[in-house]
């Protein structure tokens, strides 16, 4: 059993999502990624309620202890997000998603201009093509054995256009392991086209050895959080 288990839940978009709610304060939300659940978080959970943030991290549909499904679009979980948040009655929280997590950021800020005070995305990408060439292949050869839908969504979306992220005018950071599964030019992509956004490569980093049972990224993190205090308006 973990620090932090998802003992609550709350019916959005369709689905039942459990979710881990824990200290007081600032709401933060957490988005994990694909694959994954909000254990990956229990290092940032830590952290952030020590200092003194109220924090949110619920699995999303399909994983961890919340609703089975049996197809998974980006659009859909964005969208979770975006109820669990109004559901809640969270004021303008700030949000980090990692990987697929921070694809469900982008989105949900897209499509939902002002629900957010600041958004953190890791190892993010826009489409499929943005991933590294040895593990779409890798993708296409596990699914071509046993299909799995979460490979599938992986493989077939997201499909964000670049110059769309110029809507998204709050402050983003963005944070990518030097040895990453995201190709560089994705990441370029991304940074270069927030009007409000710092980039952050975590040297000698992978997709996520930072983040799962690291302070690496919670640090990261409580410094965009001190820096970003406003609802809009640039760092300092």
């Amino acid at each position: 059993m973990g620090l932090y288990e998802a003992r609550e839940e709350v019916r959005v978009n369709g689905v039942c999502l459990r979710y881990a709610a824990a200290g007081s304060g600032r709401p933060v939300v957490l988005v994990h990624g694909n694959g994954e659940s909000h254990k990956l978080f229990e290092t940032q959970i830590g952290q952030l309620t020590a200092a003194g943030y109220r924090v949110y991290a619920p699995d999303s549909r399909g994983h961890g202890a919340s609703q089975p499904v049996t197809e998974y679009h980006y659009a859909d979980m964005a969208e979770d997000v975006f109820q669990f948040i109004q559901v809640l009655g969270l004021e303008a929280p700030v949000l980090y998603g990692h990987s697929d997590g921070g694809i469900i950021g982008l989105l949900l800020a897209l499509s939902h201009p002002g629900a957010l005070r600041a958004l953190a995305v890791s190892g993010t990408n826009l489409s499929p093509a943005g991933l590294i060439p040895g593990f779409l292949r890798e993708c296409r050869e596990i699914n071509e054995r046993a299909p799995d839908p979460l490979i599938t969504l992986m493989l077939s979306e997201p499909h964000i256009d670049p110059e769309a992220l110029a809507q998204i005018t709050i402050p983003v950071l963005v944070t990518v392991g030097e040895h990453d599964l995201i190709l560089p030019e994705e990441t370029e992509a991304i940074i270069s086209h927030l009007p409000n956004a710092r980039l952050i490569t975590v040297a000698g980093a992978d997709h996520g050895n930072y983040i799962d049972h690291s302070g690496i990224m919670g640090g990261l993190l409580l410094d965009f959080l001190k820096n970003c205090g406003a609802a809009t308006g640039h760092f300092s």
